[in-house]
């Protein structure tokens, strides 16, 4: 759409809006600004013509860029998405596998008392239960905007998380909800790792270590696992001759048991808007612990008294899983964790690693990144190939352009300065090199390149058209193209303002792709002015030399360079 804009409209504007410069008189803002501009001008000149008197030294420096780049992508760290602020968070609870639905619903009520009492939070809502069992909760928070508060919500985490560790019963894991959020594994906090293994001993072994392991290491935050191989369970015997002697039926204890530690539905009350179900069960007393057995009886057949259940069967205590998880075909334990602030992603995954080595893990047992960890080990993968496909094809579409496979090796070399920016800026703002930084330097291989590409046509032209030589060609692109060159990397560079300094809800998600754009257009203005026209030079007399001219010199001055 810009390409059909600036063909028709701006052409149009351009001959309804402009008038001729010598009806036009300049106030005193223009001359202030126009005597800056033209001392800028002046003094580029002045050192370009040092540089390309000295070509050497700014090839090294183009060298150099290219290394440091290498090395600060080697060393940056490395993440997904930002974390952001959107101003809910989401928790999860889990409480002792031997807890009863009561007792866990006491604590949840707790927990939800200390997080509605945070002056960060606008509500609160949290309930007992879910994914079939009873030793769990959740909850999810409204905080108040941004206006309102002055933490953020990775703060506020920070600020309950030991309120919440004070609570009997349950321990509570709070997690920022995020609008771009990958992986649908769910789970008590951002990021997982799942064991897998053939048989579930090896997981009761190496899963809880590995829990272990993570809540020593540092950088790790709220470390929570879904193995839960400690639940309650009491095995109930009949005696089955002492039953029969008296008349009374498996099916009859059974019955029993279910209407004693068991719901029943017996009615429903109809009102004029509304029905209610009226469930049946003993006093809580009684079916709490097996020690009810005790107190229910029960009437045979054959008549006589009540008979206590005890006496017709014993039972003994024992533990089961409660759930036993699955990856695909075989068992699995997914650990769960948080980050702390200033760790990033690949640095949580390379102390995986080596936490898996030191644990001497079987190769029988197989560890994986799962949910929004195994996206985020994926993209990583990608991301490159991402980069070197969008330079590929800026390569070919320039060299149809130009007919030349040189001239748009010249125009690429502006690239490493603008991916080191990126780096640097990136670096200095402490800010990982995630997805969205990377699409900024995405857009930079469109944008920085624009600046060789007004300075290589015009000299094509200048060549080609008044068969000007390859150093003065390049020398007048470069003075006559600086002022459009200022004024779209400035354009570009304010534009990019507002993504790095913006505030508000979800800020956190653009402001990597502003740092990174920011930072590019700095760094790649003040090298290519310099480094662009001695490539040009370097690869035209490269040409030359490969196609035997005799005209091929490097970098000789000519008069009209030093004017």
């Amino acid at each position: 759409m810009s390409m059909v804009i600036s063909l028709t409209t701006t052409p149009m504007m351009c001959s309804r809006v402009m008038r001729s410069e010598a009806d036009i008189q300049h106030g005193r803002m223009y001359k202030w600004s126009e005597r800056g501009f033209n001392a800028v001008l002046n003094g580029y000149r002045r050192t370009l013509t040092w540089v390309l008197d000295h070509p050497a030294l700014m090839l090294l420096v183009f060298l150099a860029t290219l290394v440091l780049n290498v090395y600060m992508i080697y060393i940056a760290p490395t993440g997904f998405f930002p974390q952001q602020d959107t101003g809910v968070l989401m928790g999860g609870m889990q409480g002792p596998q031997d807890t009863s639905f009561y007792a866990m619903n006491k604590a949840v009520h707790a927990a939800d008392l200390i997080i509605a009492h945070d002056p960060g939070v606008s509500e609160a809502m949290a309930f007992t239960g879910g994914n079939g069992s009873t030793n769990a909760g959740f909850a999810f928070i409204a905080l108040k905007p941004l206006n309102e508060r002055k933490e953020s919500a990775a703060q506020i985490i920070t600020r309950l998380r030991p309120k919440l560790a004070q609570v009997p019963g349950a321990a509570t894991y709070l997690q920022a909800v995020q609008d771009i959020r990958i992986g649908g594994r769910s789970s008590s906090a951002m990021y997982q790792y799942t064991l897998q293994a053939e048989t579930t001993a090896q997981l009761q072994q190496y899963g809880p270590a590995l829990l272990s392991a993570l809540r020593k290491a540092p950088g790790f935050q709220d470390s929570n696992t879904d193995q839960q191989n400690a639940g309650l369970q009491a095995l109930l015997t009949y005696d089955r001759p002492t039953a029969a002697r008296l008349g009374i039926t498996p099916q009859m204890m059974d019955s029993t048991l279910y209407s004693a530690f068991g719901q029943s539905e017996v009615s429903t009350i109809y009102t004029e808007l509304n029905q209610y179900y009226v469930v049946m069960e003993v006093a809580p007393k009684y079916w709490a612990s097996p020690e009810g057995l005790k107190d229910t009886y029960m009437i045979p057949n054959s008549g006589g008294g009540a008979i206590p259940l005890d006496s017709l069967m014993t039972y003994a205590p024992s533990t089961s899983p409660l759930a036993v998880n699955h990856t695909g075909l075989f068992p699995s334990v997914t650990v769960s964790f948080n980050l702390a602030p200033g760790v990033s992603l690949s640095q949580a995954t390379k102390e995986i690693s080596q936490i898996q080595q030191n644990l001497g893990v079987p190769s029988s047992v197989h560890g994986e990144y799962a949910g929004t960890l195994q996206a985020y080990k994926q993209s990583l993968s990608n991301e490159w190939y991402l980069v070197g496909t969008a330079v590929l094809a800026v390569y070919l579409v320039l060299g149809m352009l130009y007919e030349s496979l040189v001239h748009p090796i010249t125009i690429l070399s502006t690239l490493p300065a603008a991916s080191l920016g990126a780096m640097l800026a990136l670096k200095i703002t402490n800010t990982d090199l995630n997805v969205m930084s990377i699409i900024g330097i995405i857009l930079l291989i469109g944008i920085v390149k624009k600046n060789a590409i007004m300075m290589v046509d015009f000299a094509l032209n200048a060549e080609r058209n008044e068969g000007k030589n390859t150093r003065d060609s390049i020398f007048e692109a470069c003075m006559l193209r600086f002022r459009p060159i200022m004024m779209t990397t400035m354009a570009a560079m304010f534009g990019a303002i507002p993504l790095a300094v913006g505030t508000g809800m979800g800020s956190e998600l653009r402001r990597p792709l502003g740092i990174s754009i920011i930072g590019g257009l700095l760094v790649s203005q003040v090298l290519t002015l310099y480094t662009t026209p001695v490539i040009y030079l370097f690869m035209d007399n490269l040409r030359l030399k490969v196609q035997g001219d005799k005209r091929a010199r490097l970098f000789t001055a000519t008069p009209a360079t030093a004017q």
